[in-house]
């Protein structure tokens, strides 16, 4: 009898003018149950890919829709990579604190390699991120803290 494995992530936020833009994903897999008790932390990797597959999903759904709000004026592909005031507000020092305060308790990790983070998933400096990138980047390092995406598939890229 197969193990079943159903990952599902769900997100909402907040977008300018009282608005607000969600997404969802579910992935369900069948493993096969000797993972259980022969390979317990080969099952947990499972999870973990599953995990962070959904999340990345999520988060490019996000991202696609927040560049289409109604106070988006340039083409998608710049929208991404503008200043904050293009897509709301910046990102308040307390968000930035905190990504900071995650980023020191994660090793390997670190203020400097937070910069970097930030490149690969906003291309833009943790100063330039916006209030919902800043969400996102508070998100992803909350995941990589609980061991749910990994650190070095983050900072290449792989995991946002």
């Amino acid at each position: 009898m197969p193990l079943k494995l159903h990952v599902s992530i769900n997100k909402k936020v907040g977008l300018p003018e009282y608005s607000s833009a969600g997404a969802a994903c579910a992935i369900e897999l069948e493993l096969d149950q000797s993972l259980l008790v022969a390979d317990p932390d080969g099952l947990q990797a499972r999870v973990r890919q599953a995990y962070a597959a959904c999340s990345q999903a999520v988060n490019e759904e996000l991202e696609r829709q927040k560049v289409g709000t109604p106070r988006s004026t340039a083409p998608a592909q710049e929208s991404h990579k503008s200043a904050p005031q293009t897509n709301g507000h910046g990102a308040s020092e307390k968000q930035l604190s905190y990504a900071r305060q995650l980023a020191g308790q994660i090793n390997g990790l670190g203020v400097r390699k937070l910069e970097a983070l930030s490149q690969k998933l906003f291309d833009k400096p943790v100063a330039g991120l916006t209030s919902l990138d800043a969400s996102g980047l508070i998100d992803t390092l909350k995941e990589i803290k609980a061991g749910k995406i990994d650190l070095a598939a983050a900072l290449n890229g792989a995991a946002t």
